[in-house]
């Protein structure tokens, strides 16, 4: 018989019926009805081309054919216990892999994970530079930081508000525009400097060379960081920071954990 093709919820029924002799107490342990586990042994037999259960005046009882099998079909469930284990076992490893863009990573998330290795001295961080289309499988990652209106296919959550805010300088050229990818051309305007991300837009209008609008989470992280620049109005915006992965790494108890300690 064909891997693919063993009948895997029968064997499972099987060895429930053969500990118990009672199809009763079987269904109990797999909560189902009596009547499903008949049905189960019926259809195994019928695959299996043999009799396992003989009904006697004291009850079930197990027939030769079933008893030869039992050893080394419960020997094959504690292997697929032990290989369910092995590969829940990445979930308690203490490296988190995170794609990360550059800006977002030096403004905001590298001292709040600088904080929760303080808190956690055994944890270790590999971070990749983000990008949308990087494949979570091929590279490995635990987590990503990306921007934009929402988590799209993956699970995630939204780190601070989507809100943004022009940044001017405190000296300088204040009416000149700063374009990045993410407001390639602010008010329909030309800019007069293009940069590749927002950290440069906020690094850029710091250094005098014009305003630029920004995510405000990173705006007040640069503010908070002693960048020279003055906030102008909050305004609210569909795209933002967000955390994300598909749903096996998000239910990871040490993503969990990390998680929330950025969300908090």
């Amino acid at each position: 018989m064909k891997r693919t093709h063993l009948p895997l919820n029968g064997l499972r029924v099987l060895d429930a019926a053969a500990r118990h002799l009672s199809f009763t107490r079987a269904a109990d342990e797999l909560a189902v009805t009596p009547a499903a586990v008949g049905q189960q042994i019926r259809a195994l037999e019928d695959l299996l081309g043999v009799v396992l259960f003989r009904r006697t005046p004291k009850g079930l009882e197990l027939t030769g054919e079933a008893m030869a099998g039992l050893d080394p079909l419960r020997e094959g469930f504690l292997r697929f216990e032990e290989a369910v284990q092995a590969i829940q076992a990445g979930q308690s490893s203490h490296v988190y892999t995170i794609a990360v863009p550059r800006d977002f990573l030096g403004l905001w998330l590298a001292p709040r994970l600088a904080s929760f290795r303080r808190d956690n001295p055994q944890v270790r961080f590999a971070l990749v530079a983000g990008d949308a289309e990087l494949d979570f499988t091929e590279a490995n990652l635990d987590l990503a930081i990306r921007f934009g209106e929402g988590p799209g296919e993956l699970e995630g959550v939204a780190l601070g508000d989507t809100d943004r805010v022009t940044v001017a300088p405190v000296d300088g050229d204040s009416a000149a525009w700063i374009g990045w990818p993410g407001d390639a051309s602010p008010d329909g305007e030309e800019p007069t400097l293009a940069v590749a991300d927002a950290g440069l837009a906020i690094s850029a209008a710091a250094a005098g060379l014009g305003r630029a609008r920004a995510p405000a989470l990173l705006a007040d992280a640069a503010l908070a960081a002693g960048q020279r620049i003055v906030l102008g109005t909050r305004e609210a915006c569909r795209r933002g920071y967000w955390l994300v992965a598909p749903t096996p790494q998000w239910r990871q108890k040490k993503v969990k954990a990390l998680v929330g300690f950025l969300t908090s």
